[in-house]
């Protein structure tokens, strides 16, 4: 009796092991990469957008901008600085009607007073919600009624599931996702992982997960030194993140943009046919945009690419 208790506990240890794994099988075999995500080529006329050079407050411009279409105009905050590593990291605006030739905001820089690059904007409830690296790259959230004028609200303050702040350190490229009355919160530290929160009020932010990252670099080449959250969207009821990653094997990194799903925003599957850019074109901080029933895709590094369905005929 005793050795039949044995290996039945035996049993049910190991099938506890296997169950895990055996879940990821079956949630990798639910998730699709549908062509209008996946298969895009260059419009001949990159890059769209840069920075102006000398003598003008943005001499260049650093990833991540963020383009976001709203009605018929196309909203683009960029990152402008005087194209050294101290320089203070400013905040430009520029619009656009086809999402191709862009029109600078004469308010440009609009925001000067805070350190901001890296950003993301979410519009809610009528309030546009900005998410930023700020120095050191310390994420920090502004707000704004206008998409011009912004009030910075200051650090977001990230918790351990336990309750207690993260470790020191930097924290950054926010990308924030909200549902069901519940703010999602994904970050980077150092690009050694993306860390997943949540907030009912935007206020204090707690890791999901076990305070273990959501996404980790590899196991292929070109991710497999560091990654970085861009942009989720959420498409046929999959979310979809879209990434850069770098294997580093070089100075400067050479960085490719790179999609993943999930059902449920922990679990990720990387899309088999990564990266979706070459590695030599540096071309990160991507973002899909909706046009009809198909997707634009950006790249924001030093410069805005488009790239289009591969379908399209570029004008």
């Amino acid at each position: 009796m005793k050795r039949t208790l044995t290996v039945i506990f035996s049993l049910l240890f190991f099938q506890a092991l296997l169950l895990p794994s055996l879940d990821r099988v079956v949630h990798a075999e639910e998730i699709s990469f549908p062509d209008e995500l996946t298969k895009f080529k260059p419009y001949p006329h990159n890059p769209l957008f840069e920075g102006q050079g000398p003598g003008h407050w943005d001499v260049k411009i650093r990833e991540r901008g963020w383009i976001m279409k709203e009605g018929d105009l196309y909203h683009l905050w960029f990152t402008g600085y005087d194209g050294t590593r101290a320089g203070l990291k400013k905040l430009g605006y520029a619009w656009s009607y086809d999402g191709i030739h862009w029109t600078r905001s004469p308010c440009n820089p609009i925001y000067q007073k805070h350190w901001v690059e890296d950003m993301m904007v979410i519009k809610h409830e009528g309030t546009y919600h900005m998410f930023a690296e700020g120095k050191h790259d310390i994420a920090h959230h502004l707000i704004s009624n206008d998409a011009i004028n912004w009030k910075r609200i200051g650090p977001l303050d990230v918790r351990l599931s336990n309750g207690k702040p993260i470790p020191e350190g930097p924290y950054g490229t926010p990308v924030v996702w909200y549902e069901n009355g519940q703010w999602y919160l994904f970050y980077e530290r150092r690009d050694a992982g993306i860390w997943l929160a949540r907030s009912p009020d935007m206020k204090v932010w707690t890791n999901l997960n076990q305070d273990q990252p959501v996404m980790q670099p590899g196991p292929d080449t070109y991710d497999q030194k560091m990654v970085a959250m861009n942009q989720l969207i959420k498409y046929k009821g999959i979310y979809y993140m879209v990434f850069h990653g770098t294997a580093a094997a070089q100075k400067p990194s050479l960085w490719t943009t790179n999609l993943a799903a999930s059902k449920d925003l922990l679990h990720w599957v990387k899309y088999p046919g990564n990266p979706l850019t070459k590695p030599e074109a540096n071309q990160s901080s991507g973002l899909l945009i909706p046009e009809g029933n198909e997707f634009r895709f950006y790249t924001m590094h030093g410069k805005v690419d488009l790239h289009l369905p591969q379908a399209a005929h570029a004008d």
